[in-house]
C-alpha cells in the first residue's frame, strides 16, 4: 500500500491508496524474499484543458507503476519473489525531499521517480543517495543526459534528442527535406525546437524557417474565434517552401490548430499531428494490446507516456531482481548498470541502458491520433554497435562524464 506525502486528490480512475507520510515504510519488517519500490511524484495540478474532449487524467505514473508490480508479481510467483510500491506523492518539493530523506533512512535505495528535472536533480544529489538507483520515469531533458547527468539516475523514456531525430529519420525516408519549425513561448517549447534543430542538422534536413508563435491561445474560444486562428497560422506560414510544418509546443497551447489552416498545404509533425513518442493509446504492435487492456482494466483510461515510463521503472527492478535471483538492493541495482540488463517494453527490441549517460535505448513510435504511422529507427539508417543508438545523443558525442 503506497504512503503519500500531503493531501490527496479527487480523481477518476482507481483511487489513489494512501497513508500518512508519518507511518514508517517498515523496511526492518520486510521479508527477505520481497522486493520494495519507492515511487516519488510531486502533486499534478494542471490547468483547466483547452478543450472539453481530453480533461486530464490523474494519477498518470503512479498507475503505471501499479500496473508494473501487478505484472511482475505475477512473474515472482514462480521465482519466490514479491515486490510492493510504497508511494511518496507530495504537494511541493520540500515535502518531497523530506519523504525521500525517511525512505533513504529506513533503508529504501529503489526509487522511480516522476518528476521535474530539477526536483530529480536535488533528490539525486541528497546525503545518502548516491547508493540508490533514481528510475527517472518522467522527463525528456536532454541535459539530464548530458552535463547535469548523475551516477544514480537511469532515464526511462525517451530523451527530446531521441525524439527529434527519430522524427528526422521519418522525414529524410519520405524526402521530405523542408521544414519550417513554429515554436512556443514555455521554455519546454524553447527546449523541444533546440532538440528538432539539433537533429535537423545531424539529418541534413533544411529549416525553411524558424519562427515565433505569439498569437494568445484564449483567442480560439471567442466568438467566431476560429476565423482568427485562421488567419493568424495563414500569417505565420505565409512566405516559406518547405515540406512539413513542425510545431515546438509541448503544452498545447497552439500546435493542435495548425493543421488544415496553413498557408499551402502541408502536413504538421512535432508536438502535434504526427508525433514521435515513447508510448501512445493506438500502439497495437508487439502484444501491446494486452499491456493496454491491462492497464484500461485497472484504471479505466488509457495508459499515457507518464504511465508508460513508470511501468517501464518498475519492470526494470523487476527483470533486474529475476535476473540475480535475490531481492537484495544493492545487487538489483549493480545489475540494472551492469552491460547484461535487458528489458521488454512492447516496440519490438529488447532494450537496455547506456553506459555512458544511464539512456534506456529503445524504439520511438511514430503517430497519429488513430493510428502508429512508423517506428524508428527507420530502415537503412545504421550504427556500428546498436541501431538503437541511431536515436539521440551518441557516445562520441555525449555531455556525460560518470566515471
Amino acid at each position: 500500500m503506497p504512503c503519500r506525502a500531503g493531501g490527496s486528490r479527487a480523481g477518476g480512475g482507481t483511487a489513489i491508496r494512501a497513508l500518512l507520510l508519518a507511518l514508517p515504510f517498515a523496511g526492518a519488517a520486510r521479508a527477505a524474499d520481497q522486493v520494495s519500490i519507492v515511487y516519488l511524484g510531486l502533486d499534478d495540478v494542471r490547468p483547466a484543458p483547452s478543450a472539453v474532449l481530453d480533461p486530464p487524467p490523474t494519477g498518470q505514473g503512479l498507475h503505471g507503476a501499479e500496473l508494473a508490480v501487478s505484472d511482475t508479481n505475477t512473474t515472482g510467483r514462480f521465482t519466490g519473489q514479491s515486490f510492493v510500491l510504497r508511494s511518496v506523492v507530495a504537494r511541493n518539493a520540500a515535502s518531497l525531499a523530506d519523504g525521500f530523506a525517511r525512505a533513504l533512512a529506513d533503508g529504501q535505495r529503489l526509487f522511480v521517480a516522476n518528476l521535474p528535472a530539477q526536483s530529480l536533480l536535488t533528490l539525486a544529489d541528497a546525503p545518502g543517495a548516491a547508493q540508490a538507483v533514481l528510475l527517472d520515469a518522467g522527463t525528456a531533458d536532454d541535459r539530464l543526459r548530458g552535463a547535469d547527468c548523475r551516477a544514480n539516475v537511469l532515464h526511462l523514456l525517451p530523451s527530446r534528442a531521441m525524439l527529434a531525430d527519430a522524427l528526422m529519420q521519418y522525414l529524410v525516408r519520405k524526402d521530405w527535406r523542408h521544414v519550417m519549425l513554429l515554436v512556443g513561448q514555455d521554455s519546454a517549447d524553447r527546449l523541444y525546437a533546440e532538440a528538432i534543430r539539433r537533429s535537423a542538422e545531424k539529418f541534413q534536413v533544411v529549416l525553411r524557417a524558424d519562427r515565433q508563435w505569439a498569437f494568445n491561445p484564449a483567442a480560439q474560444q471567442a466568438d467566431t474565434g476560429h476565423f482568427q486562428v485562421n488567419d493568424e497560422v495563414a500569417k505565420a506560414t505565409q512566405g516559406v517552401s518547405y515540406d512539413v510544418l513542425v510545431a515546438a509546443d509541448e503544452a498545447g497551447h497552439f500546435g493542435d490548430q495548425l493543421a488544415y489552416r496553413t498557408d499551402a498545404p502541408r502536413p504538421v509533425a512535432g508536438t502535434q499531428g504526427l508525433v514521435p513518442a515513447a508510448w501512445s493509446p493506438v500502439m497495437d504492435e508487439y502484444a501491446s494490446t494486452q499491456l493496454q487492456l491491462r492497464f484500461r482494466r485497472l484504471v479505466g483510461r488509457a495508459m499515457t507516456v507518464p504511465d508508460y515510463g513508470a511501468w517501464l521503472a518498475v519492470r526494470a527492478i523487476g527483470e533486474a531482481a529475476t535476473r540475480v535471483g535475490s531481492t537484495d538492493q544493492g545487487r538489483i541495482i549493480a545489475y540494472l548498470h551492469g552491460a547484461d540488463f535487458v528489458l521488454s517494453g512492447y516496440k519490438g527490441p529488447e532494450f537496455s541502458f547506456r553506459p555512458w549517460d544511464g539512456q534506456l535505448r529503445q524504439p520511438v513510435l511514430l503517430t497519429d491520433d488513430r493510428s502508429v504511422v512508423s517506428v524508428s529507427p527507420q530502415p537503412g539508417f545504421l550504427h556500428e554497435k546498436n541501431e538503437l543508438d541511431s536515436l539521440g545523443v551518441d557516445e562520441p558525442e555525449t555531455e556525460c562524464h560518470l566515471h
